[in-house]
């Protein structure tokens, strides 16, 4: 598959480091219950974050004959090396307030030695550092990469941590830990990447040298220790160490060094002789070696611990979801230029393959001849009389990254003869911009004059099957060919028709009348904007028509065609005749709980859910109904309602246009004339609605991109991808 810059940096990282890297992961969980084992031992003193130099240093010089060196460790632990009683060296950790010994430092033990060294140079010295150095600088860029694939992926910064679609358990658990994850790892990668630069000097650390005026130096006023204005303004939990002097002469002094300086202190008056701070490339190191060790917080020692864990499942699932995609490959048994049927694919993480397989398998299996590719593929297909495009969305309403050239190659590449074309969109309402690539790819096509619409645009939600389900009966319907979705692939519950009750038939005696139907079904739930699908002639051949509830009852308004078998057989069904039927929820086409005002746009038959919603508009949300017929006869049929429902204040105005009398005009020139309506419609948050035939559905989108890109500076596709813009069309 075609990957974007940062996918293809994010694996040509991992793959040239994953090795190291997992060497560097494993030795790192090891290295981190370090901090832990030690800090568990016995060696910390009470309240020794509260002690001062001052309280401290009087209780050991009584306790010890001589003490040279006094040292507090990451873990807080005292240690001095000093004489005992008898004059032998001794080195211990004591209790600072009680001079007591609390025990005596242990060499780190051969395990943690070999593990430490492993993990630092590989046992290849200073070239063992230098690739240990590299591999964290491309975990740094691992990570940076992985965070702007996450970016990408979340739709912005600000919905970094946003709810994620769960792909796959490598895809979601890559991402989802990986938000979780990220700050250690960024530190843990940029830790080790300083510390392999100070390493080799390539970060300046000078050397701390006190200048002293020896000549300056002061014998009087002599003070205790207890009394030294320094001591007593240090806490022991801010040294590092401090050097005695070896002689009572007043040129030897205390080196104090502290975490951010180093002060000289006379030994008789307490004065301070010197104080250089130290240079920030020091206190960056001691940094980073707090940072990457853990060694001061049992805590972050943990989450290091499980951060490294993180990085190997990520080895692991980055891999996996490599290997998955690199499957989504298709090995097409005929040749682009000899098929019949074209399907693109628009995938970002390769999912939508798996739908667009399905679609493939069938047709093969019907002696059909097909051919399956990534939509920046497209190109002139000399034999090709149906397109089917299936594209998720990435980013703000972007294109996946193998179908980034798609619009760009429909224009370049005009089909030598008329294509039937459908368009499927993939995605998930959690996320904003829902399926707007796959509206815009829609609306790119409808303006090519080669291009014919089979069926109306239809989307799918989180790899909804019952979605998918939808878009094949009408697909299938529409080209008159079985397109059933049920496969080791993809499992669907088994069909289960309903029985109705024909309650009213009007019928008709024009041969192109309309006439209303209504029928009861049992125990059904059903809402205006869903679908009644029929057998009429008891085989696989289904046919669909848009359902309007009537006081509980479905009413389909139906035209019939001379030969037709849908409508010739609704027409014959006679009041208290039963049917069996099936009941398709249509989620995507209800009435919208939350607008301020929903416009509806029908032609035709299209207006048969139109006339449920308004009947079903207790709440009174402010309608407006645009339709359009042949003529004034047309209307005819649902005149007394649509009288009735603006009395009732259910239908706020009622817009007609007739083609065939009068000025011959059509729904499209009515909202010409109402554009600034429809703008302001869209801009408060309102809802079109549109249904009826796909000529219909395409003058008005064409329409309504003129006035959303001349008076709301942005294209039809955002209005359509944000829920304001609904249409069911055949």
């Amino acid at each position: 598959m075609t990957i974007s810059v940062w996918r293809y940096s994010h694996l040509a990282l991992a793959v040239s480091s994953f090795l190291l890297l997992t060497l560097a992961s494993i030795t790192g969980i090891i290295l981190a219950f370090e901090p832990v084992l030690q800090q568990i031992k016995p060696y910390r003193a009470d309240a020794v974050a509260q002690v001062t130099l001052a309280q401290a240093l009087p209780v050991l010089k009584k306790s010890y004959s001589e003490i040279s060196e006094l040292s507090v460790d990451a873990n807080q632990f005292v240690q001095i090396k000093a004489s005992d009683a008898d004059g032998k060296n001794l080195t211990a950790y004591v209790d600072p307030q009680t001079g007591r010994i609390l025990g005596i430092p242990s060499p780190q033990s051969e395990f943690f030695q070999w593990v430490t060294a492993l993990h630092r140079s590989l046992f290849l010295h200073e070239a063992g550092r230098f690739f240990i150095g590299l591999t964290a600088f491309l975990l740094l860029l691992i990570t940076v990469s992985g965070t702007m694939l996450i970016i990408q992926r979340q739709r912005g910064v600000k919905r970094f941590f946003t709810r994620i679609v769960r792909d796959n358990f490598a895809q979601y658990y890559h991402v989802v830990l990986g938000r979780l994850s990220l700050i250690p790892i960024f530190v843990i990668a940029l830790s080790g990447t300083y510390l392999s630069l100070a390493r080799f000097g390539l970060v300046g650390q000078e050397n701390v040298a006190p200048k002293i005026d020896l000549d300056a130096i002061r014998s009087k006023p002599q003070r205790t220790l207890a009394d030294f204005a320094v001591f007593q303004n240090t806490r022991l939990a801010a040294v590092q160490s401090i050097e005695f002097p070896f002689s009572e002469d007043p040129e030897e002094y205390y080196i104090l060094k502290l975490k951010d300086r180093e002060l000289t202190v006379n030994q008789l008056t307490g004065d301070i002789l010197s104080e250089t701070k130290y240079p920030t490339a020091v206190l960056l190191t001691n940094l980073s070696l707090d940072l990457h060790t853990g060694r001061a917080s049992v805590l972050w020692a943990l989450i290091l611990a499980v951060a490294s864990g993180n990085i190997l499942f990520f080895i692991y699932s980055g891999f996996a979801i490599t290997w998955k995609r690199r499957a989504n490959r298709v090995k097409n048994k005929y040749k682009a230029s000899e098929s019949r049927f074209i399907i693109l694919v628009g995938s970002e993480n390769g999912s939508t393959f798996r739908f667009a397989q399905i679609i493939h398998q069938q047709l093969l299996k019907q002696g059909e001849k097909s051919f399956l590719t990534e939509c920046n593929n497209y190109t002139v297909f000399p034999q090709a009389e149906h397109l089917i495009v299936l594209t998720a969305t990435y980013g703000l309403g972007e294109a996946p990254t193998n179908a980034t050239r798609f619009v760009k190659l429909l224009e370049t590449y005009p089909q030598t003869q008329a294509v039937r074309y459908s368009v499927l969109g993939f995605g998930s309402h959690a996320y904003p911009d829902f399926c707007q690539f796959a509206f815009e790819t829609n609306q790119v096509l409808a303006q090519q004059s080669w291009a014919i619409p089979l069926i109306d645009i239809h989307t799918v939600n989180d790899r909804s099957p019952a979605d998918f389900g939808l878009w094949a009966e009408a697909w299938a319907q529409q080209a008159n060919r079985p397109m059933p979705v049920s496969s080791e692939l993809l499992v669907v519950p088994e069909t289960r028709l309903d029985k109705l009750t024909v309650i009213n038939n009007t019928r008709t005696a024009q041969p192109d009348g309309t006439f209303l139907i209504r029928m009861r079904a049992r125990h059904r739930r059903v809402k205006s904007g869903d679908l009644l699908a029929i057998y009429p002639a008891n085989d696989h051949r289904e046919r669909l028509y848009s359902i309007g509830v009537m006081e509980k009852e479905i009413q389909l308004s139906v035209r019939l065609h001379p030969g037709g078998i849908g409508s010739g057989f609704l027409h014959e069904l006679t009041p208290g005749e039963t049917i069996r039927a099936r009941i398709v929820n249509n989620d995507h086409f209800h009435f919208p709980d939350k607008a301020p005002v929903v416009v509806m746009i029908a032609n035709g038959t299209g207006i048969a859910p139109f006339l449920g919603m308004i009947s079903q508009n207790k709440q009174q949300v402010p309608c407006h109904l645009y339709c359009g017929f042949r003529q004034s006869a047309s209307l005819e049929v649902y005149r007394d309602f649509l009288d009735e429902s603006q009395s009732a204040q259910k239908l706020t105005k009622l817009h007609i246009a007739y083609s065939r009398e009068g000025e011959k005009h059509y729904v499209s020139d009515l909202l010409a004339r109402h554009a600034d309506f429809i703008a302001n419609t869209l801009l408060m948050k309102g809802v079109l609605m549109i249904c009826g035939s796909l000529a219909m559905q395409k003058d008005v989108i064409e329409l309504l991109e003129t006035i959303c890109q001349s008076k709301l500076n942005k294209p039809v596709s955002v209005y359509q991808s944000h829920g304001q813009i609904l249409m069911d069309c055949y």
